[in-house]
């Protein structure tokens, strides 16, 4: 099991990027969430197993058509055994 905590630069908003992530981490089996970002980043946690995980960062690496991703930073997190994948409201 592993969880971690991704920040996702690019033209990431107003491209359906979390809710197409919400059907990928679903998909795969993963739960967390994800959020916009008023500097307009997307921020997102993702806990699963470990290839799903992967799967979900490799994603996460493209987006959804429409998406241009420059960068993604990835930082572990502590596991929280948390159910589903949730879309959470701008911060």
């Amino acid at each position: 099991m592993r969880s971690v905590h991704v920040d996702v630069e690019g033209r990431v908003q107003g491209v359906g990027y979390r809710y197409s992530l919400r059907l990928e981490a679903e998909r795969r089996g993963v739960a967390g969430w994800v959020r916009n970002r008023s500097d307009g980043t997307v921020e997102a946690v993702v806990e699963g197993p470990d290839d799903a995980v992967d799967d979900v960062l490799a994603w996460l690496a493209n987006g959804p058509p429409g998406a241009r991703v420059d960068r993604t930073r990835v930082t572990d997190a502590p596991v929280s055994g948390t159910t589903g994948f949730e879309v959470r409201d701008t911060r």
